[in-house]
């Protein structure tokens, strides 16, 4: 089953990932697989939205970590370069975009979420930064997505503890813009795109780059920031045995 997939139902395409497998971690290569199919996307003229999801009831969990294990600094910061170059031609994409959020969005996963210009979740979903957990260092893009919605001291906040929110709790500080009434995702998904169907498809996209023209100086400034190193230098490999031991660990259904 390939990790990306697009289809394209009228003037809506969906991007859906993974595997759902491993909750849907995505590797180097299919990060890079995504970027280029958001950036064939970008040239269809007839696309109104674009909706992304994971496969199998779960968004994405980020980054596979089985990738790391053992990695240079040098290596895993060409892995970041690739993550954001796909985030980046999601936001750059003129059409509206919304992420189905079901299950887990953490780390990558949110940021692909945040990186779309609406967030819908199912209510058992639970989102997240917990990258402080394995001694990775945020980027000023990652930090960017958050603290554009919810403030500069509940990002902080939020990555120095690296806790999962509910969908709830990320739908009342302002991270997401919906939350389902249950756990039918699809129907929720039909109702708001049924409800920018009254709106031309030009309205669509200039409303999009209005807003993110007056936010532009913002994001400008942190994608023009000088990369830094994205690993602690000391404690990173070990975090990364860690975290994988205690996978292996979890008793399979």
């Amino acid at each position: 089953m390939a990790p990306v997939s697009v289809e394209v139902s009228g003037s809506v395409a969906t991007l859906t990932l993974g595997s759902g497998q491993r909750l849907n971690a995505l590797g180097h290569d299919d990060w890079q697989e995504l970027g280029e199919a958001v950036h064939r996307l970008a040239s269809v003229p007839s696309l109104r939205a674009v909706v992304v999801r994971g496969r199998g009831g779960v968004f994405c969990s980020g980054f596979d970590v089985r990738e790391w294990e053992g990695r240079t600094d040098a290596e895993i910061s060409r892995t970041f370069e690739v993550i954001e170059a796909a985030l980046q031609a999601l936001e750059d994409l003129p059409v509206p975009t919304l992420a189905v959020v079901e299950g887990t969005a953490a780390g990558g996963g949110c940021q692909l979420a945040l990186a779309c210009d609406l967030q819908l979740l199912t209510p058992s979903t639970r989102i997240g930064m917990p990258v402080a957990r394995l001694g990775l260092l945020v980027p000023a893009t990652f930090a960017n997505r958050m603290a554009l919605r919810i403030g500069p001291s509940r990002s902080k906040d939020l990555l120095f503890g690296g806790r999962m929110l509910t969908a709830d709790q990320a739908w009342s500080i302002g991270l997401v813009t919906t939350v389902a009434p249950d756990e039918d995702a699809d129907a929720a998904l039909d109702g708001i795109l049924r409800s920018w169907q009254g709106s031309s498809a030009a309205s669509l996209r200039a409303a999009k780059a209005a807003v993110n023209e007056g936010l532009g100086l913002l994001t400008k400034a942190g994608r023009g920031a000088r990369p830094g190193p994205v690993v602690d230098p000391v404690e990173f490999q070990g975090r990364v045995k860690g975290f994988l031991r205690r996978q292996r660990e979890v008793p399979k259904p």
